[in-house]
Protein backbone atom coordinates (compact mmCIF):
# COMPACT_ATOMS: atom_id res chain seq x y z
CA UNK A 1 0.00 0.00 0.00
CA UNK A 2 1.37 3.39 -1.02
CA UNK A 3 0.86 6.45 1.20
CA UNK A 4 0.15 9.33 -1.17
CA UNK A 5 0.27 12.88 0.14
CA UNK A 6 -1.16 15.82 -1.75
CA UNK A 7 1.46 18.35 -2.77
CA UNK A 8 -0.02 20.82 -0.27
CA UNK A 9 0.23 18.39 2.65
CA UNK A 10 3.66 17.16 1.59
CA UNK A 11 5.06 20.69 1.34
CA UNK A 12 3.54 21.64 4.69
CA UNK A 13 5.14 18.69 6.45
CA UNK A 14 8.52 19.27 4.79
CA UNK A 15 8.44 22.95 5.80
CA UNK A 16 7.31 22.29 9.39
CA UNK A 17 3.93 23.91 8.83
CA UNK A 18 0.87 22.92 10.90
CA UNK A 19 -1.23 20.06 9.54
CA UNK A 20 -4.32 18.47 11.13
CA UNK A 21 -5.36 14.94 10.16
CA UNK A 22 -9.06 14.08 9.89
CA UNK A 23 -10.66 10.65 9.76
CA UNK A 24 -13.02 9.54 7.00
CA UNK A 25 -15.25 6.99 8.77
CA UNK A 26 -17.30 9.88 10.13
CA UNK A 27 -18.01 10.88 6.51
CA UNK A 28 -18.78 7.39 5.17
CA UNK A 29 -20.45 5.81 8.21
CA UNK A 30 -20.82 8.27 11.08
CA UNK A 31 -23.12 10.95 9.66
CA UNK A 32 -26.05 10.76 7.22
CA UNK A 33 -26.07 12.44 3.80
CA UNK A 34 -25.97 15.39 3.16
CA UNK A 35 -24.72 16.38 6.63
CA UNK A 36 -21.66 14.14 6.16
CA UNK A 37 -20.58 15.96 3.01
CA UNK A 38 -21.30 19.40 4.46
CA UNK A 39 -19.42 18.59 7.67
CA UNK A 40 -16.40 17.18 5.83
CA UNK A 41 -15.97 20.45 3.95
CA UNK A 42 -16.75 22.55 7.04
CA UNK A 43 -14.06 20.83 9.13
CA UNK A 44 -11.45 21.47 6.45
CA UNK A 45 -12.51 25.12 6.20
CA UNK A 46 -12.31 25.62 9.97
CA UNK A 47 -8.76 24.27 10.02
CA UNK A 48 -7.72 26.44 7.07
CA UNK A 49 -9.28 29.57 8.58
CA UNK A 50 -7.17 29.11 11.71
CA UNK A 51 -4.01 28.75 9.62
CA UNK A 52 -3.35 25.01 9.42
CA UNK A 53 -3.62 22.54 6.54
CA UNK A 54 -6.37 19.87 6.73
CA UNK A 55 -5.47 16.31 5.73
CA UNK A 56 -8.51 14.06 5.53
CA UNK A 57 -7.31 10.46 5.19
CA UNK A 58 -8.91 7.57 3.28
CA UNK A 59 -8.01 4.58 1.11
CA UNK A 60 -8.87 4.42 -2.59
CA UNK A 61 -8.01 1.50 -4.90
CA UNK A 62 -5.81 0.06 -2.17
CA UNK A 63 -3.66 3.15 -1.60
CA UNK A 64 -3.79 5.58 1.33
CA UNK A 65 -4.44 9.21 0.46
CA UNK A 66 -3.41 11.87 2.97
CA UNK A 67 -5.39 14.90 1.87
CA UNK A 68 -8.42 14.45 -0.38
CA UNK A 69 -9.93 16.34 -3.29
CA UNK A 70 -13.63 17.20 -3.59
CA UNK A 71 -14.38 14.17 -5.74
CA UNK A 72 -12.87 11.78 -3.19
CA UNK A 73 -14.77 13.40 -0.31
CA UNK A 74 -18.04 13.17 -2.26
CA UNK A 75 -17.38 9.50 -2.98
CA UNK A 76 -16.94 8.84 0.73
CA UNK A 77 -20.18 10.67 1.48
CA UNK A 78 -22.32 8.95 -1.16
CA UNK A 79 -20.89 5.53 -2.08
CA UNK A 80 -22.59 2.82 0.00
CA UNK A 81 -19.81 0.34 -0.84
CA UNK A 82 -17.10 2.23 1.06
CA UNK A 83 -15.61 -0.19 3.58
CA UNK A 84 -14.80 0.78 7.17
CA UNK A 85 -11.29 -0.43 7.93
CA UNK A 86 -9.32 -1.00 11.09
CA UNK A 87 -5.58 -1.78 11.08
CA UNK A 88 -6.30 -5.50 10.71
CA UNK A 89 -7.94 -4.76 7.34
CA UNK A 90 -5.08 -2.78 5.78
CA UNK A 91 -3.40 -5.70 4.03
CA UNK A 92 -6.77 -6.84 2.67
CA UNK A 93 -7.59 -3.34 1.42
CA UNK A 94 -4.22 -3.11 -0.32
CA UNK A 95 -4.37 -6.58 -1.86
CA UNK A 96 -7.95 -6.20 -3.11
CA UNK A 97 -7.60 -2.55 -4.19
CA UNK A 98 -10.53 -1.48 -2.00
CA UNK A 99 -12.05 1.93 -1.36
CA UNK A 100 -12.18 2.45 2.41
CA UNK A 101 -12.88 4.93 5.18
CA UNK A 102 -10.34 5.06 7.98
CA UNK A 103 -11.24 4.69 11.64
CA UNK A 104 -9.49 6.55 14.47
CA UNK A 105 -6.94 3.73 14.65
CA UNK A 106 -6.11 3.66 10.94
CA UNK A 107 -6.14 7.46 10.65
CA UNK A 108 -3.72 7.77 13.58
CA UNK A 109 -1.50 5.09 12.02
CA UNK A 110 -1.30 6.82 8.63
CA UNK A 111 -1.07 10.34 10.08
CA UNK A 112 1.92 9.37 12.21
CA UNK A 113 3.57 7.58 9.28
CA UNK A 114 3.12 10.73 7.19
CA UNK A 115 4.67 12.95 9.86
CA UNK A 116 1.47 14.67 11.04
CA UNK A 117 1.47 15.55 14.75
CA UNK A 118 -2.20 16.37 15.42
CA UNK A 119 -5.40 14.50 14.59
CA UNK A 120 -8.97 15.71 15.23
CA UNK A 121 -11.95 13.40 15.57
CA UNK A 122 -15.31 13.22 17.35
CA UNK A 123 -15.10 10.35 19.80
CA UNK A 124 -12.62 7.51 20.08
CA UNK A 125 -13.58 3.85 20.23
CA UNK A 126 -13.23 1.93 23.46
CA UNK A 127 -14.45 -1.06 25.44
CA UNK A 128 -17.96 -2.21 24.55
CA UNK A 129 -20.70 -2.43 27.14
CA UNK A 130 -21.30 -5.87 28.61
CA UNK A 131 -18.23 -7.47 27.03
CA UNK A 132 -14.92 -6.22 28.37
CA UNK A 133 -12.96 -8.40 25.93
CA UNK A 134 -14.40 -6.41 23.00
CA UNK A 135 -11.83 -3.62 22.79
CA UNK A 136 -11.72 -1.22 19.84
CA UNK A 137 -8.48 -1.19 17.87
CA UNK A 138 -8.42 2.55 18.58
CA UNK A 139 -7.14 1.89 22.10
CA UNK A 140 -4.02 -0.21 21.37
CA UNK A 141 -3.20 2.17 18.53
CA UNK A 142 -3.34 5.12 20.93
CA UNK A 143 -1.12 3.17 23.32
CA UNK A 144 1.56 2.71 20.66
CA UNK A 145 1.39 5.84 18.48
CA UNK A 146 2.96 9.15 19.60
CA UNK A 147 0.38 11.51 18.14
CA UNK A 148 -1.90 14.15 19.67
CA UNK A 149 -5.57 13.25 19.30
CA UNK A 150 -8.28 15.85 19.93
CA UNK A 151 -11.68 14.32 20.71
CA UNK A 152 -14.69 14.59 23.02
CA UNK A 153 -13.88 11.42 24.91
CA UNK A 154 -15.08 7.99 23.88
CA UNK A 155 -18.39 7.45 22.10
CA UNK A 156 -21.23 7.40 24.62
CA UNK A 157 -22.42 3.96 23.47
CA UNK A 158 -19.31 2.38 25.02
CA UNK A 159 -18.41 1.38 28.58
CA UNK A 160 -16.80 4.68 29.54
CA UNK A 161 -15.40 3.74 32.99
CA UNK A 162 -13.72 0.60 31.65
CA UNK A 163 -12.42 2.54 28.63
CA UNK A 164 -10.94 5.16 30.96
CA UNK A 165 -9.28 2.42 33.03
CA UNK A 166 -7.82 0.92 29.84
CA UNK A 167 -6.29 4.24 28.83
CA UNK A 168 -4.73 4.61 32.28
CA UNK A 169 -3.36 1.06 32.32
CA UNK A 170 -1.66 1.46 28.96
CA UNK A 171 -0.17 4.87 29.60
CA UNK A 172 -2.24 7.14 27.36
CA UNK A 173 -2.17 10.67 28.79
CA UNK A 174 -5.69 12.14 29.03
CA UNK A 175 -5.90 15.92 29.16
CA UNK A 176 -9.05 17.92 29.85
CA UNK A 177 -9.43 20.98 27.64
CA UNK A 178 -10.64 23.66 30.06
CA UNK A 179 -12.46 20.95 32.04
CA UNK A 180 -11.85 18.83 35.14
CA UNK A 181 -13.29 15.52 34.02
CA UNK A 182 -13.34 13.47 30.85
CA UNK A 183 -16.21 14.52 28.55
CA UNK A 184 -18.72 11.89 27.45
CA UNK A 185 -19.27 12.73 23.78
CA UNK A 186 -22.76 14.31 23.66
CA UNK A 187 -22.51 15.52 27.26
CA UNK A 188 -19.77 17.49 28.99
CA UNK A 189 -19.45 15.34 32.10
CA UNK A 190 -18.78 11.69 32.83
CA UNK A 191 -17.54 11.63 36.42
CA UNK A 192 -14.29 10.14 35.09
CA UNK A 193 -10.89 11.67 35.87
CA UNK A 194 -8.41 13.35 33.58
CA UNK A 195 -4.66 13.32 34.12
CA UNK A 196 -4.31 17.10 33.85
CA UNK A 197 -6.40 20.13 33.00
CA UNK A 198 -5.11 22.36 30.20
CA UNK A 199 -6.26 25.88 29.41
CA UNK A 200 -4.60 26.55 26.07
CA UNK A 201 -2.80 25.15 23.06
CA UNK A 202 0.46 26.25 24.69
CA UNK A 203 -0.29 24.01 27.69
CA UNK A 204 -0.91 21.04 25.40
CA UNK A 205 2.19 21.72 23.29
CA UNK A 206 4.42 21.84 26.39
CA UNK A 207 3.20 18.38 27.46
CA UNK A 208 3.48 16.93 23.95
CA UNK A 209 7.01 18.27 23.53
CA UNK A 210 8.08 16.71 26.83
CA UNK A 211 6.55 13.39 25.78
CA UNK A 212 8.63 13.50 22.62
CA UNK A 213 11.77 14.44 24.57
CA UNK A 214 11.18 11.37 26.74
CA UNK A 215 10.64 9.26 23.61
CA UNK A 216 7.33 7.95 24.94
CA UNK A 217 5.42 6.11 22.24
CA UNK A 218 1.89 6.79 23.47
CA UNK A 219 -0.70 9.29 22.28
CA UNK A 220 -1.70 12.41 24.15
CA UNK A 221 -5.49 12.51 24.22
CA UNK A 222 -6.93 16.04 24.45
CA UNK A 223 -10.55 15.68 25.51
CA UNK A 224 -12.76 18.65 24.65
CA UNK A 225 -16.33 19.03 25.97
CA UNK A 226 -19.15 19.38 23.45
CA UNK A 227 -20.20 23.06 23.18
CA UNK A 228 -22.73 23.83 25.91
CA UNK A 229 -25.42 24.97 23.46
CA UNK A 230 -25.42 21.51 21.82
CA UNK A 231 -25.01 19.40 24.98
CA UNK A 232 -27.62 16.80 25.94
CA UNK A 233 -28.20 16.29 29.67
CA UNK A 234 -26.78 13.01 31.02
CA UNK A 235 -29.99 11.53 32.42
CA UNK A 236 -31.90 12.19 29.20
CA UNK A 237 -29.01 10.76 27.20
CA UNK A 238 -29.04 7.52 29.19
CA UNK A 239 -32.76 7.04 28.47
CA UNK A 240 -32.16 7.55 24.75
CA UNK A 241 -29.18 5.18 24.79
CA UNK A 242 -31.09 2.47 26.66
CA UNK A 243 -33.79 2.55 23.98
CA UNK A 244 -31.17 2.34 21.22
CA UNK A 245 -29.46 -0.60 22.94
CA UNK A 246 -32.81 -2.39 23.23
CA UNK A 247 -33.40 -1.91 19.49
CA UNK A 248 -29.93 -3.27 18.71
CA UNK A 249 -30.62 -6.34 20.83
CA UNK A 250 -33.97 -6.95 19.16
CA UNK A 251 -32.43 -6.70 15.69
CA UNK A 252 -29.30 -8.68 16.72
CA UNK A 253 -26.92 -5.93 15.60
CA UNK A 254 -23.35 -6.85 16.59
CA UNK A 255 -19.68 -6.32 15.76
CA UNK A 256 -18.51 -3.26 13.89
CA UNK A 257 -22.09 -2.44 12.87
CA UNK A 258 -23.20 -1.77 16.45
CA UNK A 259 -21.72 1.72 16.94
CA UNK A 260 -23.09 3.31 13.73
CA UNK A 261 -26.46 1.62 14.38
CA UNK A 262 -26.67 3.01 17.92
CA UNK A 263 -25.65 6.51 16.85
CA UNK A 264 -28.29 6.46 14.12
CA UNK A 265 -30.96 5.21 16.53
CA UNK A 266 -30.06 7.87 19.07
CA UNK A 267 -30.36 10.57 16.43
CA UNK A 268 -33.83 9.34 15.54
CA UNK A 269 -34.94 8.99 19.17
CA UNK A 270 -33.67 12.49 20.02
CA UNK A 271 -35.27 14.14 16.96
CA UNK A 272 -31.83 14.88 15.56
CA UNK A 273 -30.36 16.47 18.68
CA UNK A 274 -27.56 13.91 19.04
CA UNK A 275 -26.68 14.45 15.38
CA UNK A 276 -26.49 18.20 15.96
CA UNK A 277 -24.30 17.62 19.02
CA UNK A 278 -22.02 15.32 17.03
CA UNK A 279 -21.51 17.94 14.32
CA UNK A 280 -20.97 20.70 16.91
CA UNK A 281 -18.28 18.77 18.75
CA UNK A 282 -16.56 17.78 15.49
CA UNK A 283 -16.33 21.43 14.47
CA UNK A 284 -15.13 22.52 17.89
CA UNK A 285 -12.51 19.77 18.02
CA UNK A 286 -11.20 20.81 14.60
CA UNK A 287 -10.71 24.35 15.92
CA UNK A 288 -8.86 23.16 19.02
CA UNK A 289 -6.68 20.78 16.98
CA UNK A 290 -5.72 23.55 14.56
CA UNK A 291 -4.79 25.84 17.46
CA UNK A 292 -2.58 23.10 18.95
CA UNK A 293 -0.95 22.37 15.58
CA UNK A 294 -0.09 26.04 15.16
CA UNK A 295 1.71 26.15 18.50
CA UNK A 296 3.50 22.84 17.97
CA UNK A 297 4.91 24.17 14.69
CA UNK A 298 5.73 27.70 15.90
Amino acid sequence: MNILLTSEVSEAIQNNMPVVALESTVIAHGLPFPQNLETAHKLEKIIRDIGAIPATIAVFAGDCFVGLDDEQIEKLATDKNIRKISPRDLAIAAAKLLDCATTVATTAFFAHRAGIKVFATGGIGGVHRGFAADVSADLPTLASTPITVVCSGAKIVLDLPVTRDWLETYGVTVLGWQCDEMPAFYTQTSGLPIDERVESAHDVAAIVNERDQLNLQTAVLVTVPVPSEAEIERNELEIILDSALAAAGKQIITGKEITPFLLSQMSSLSSGRTLAANIALLENNARVAAEIALVLHS
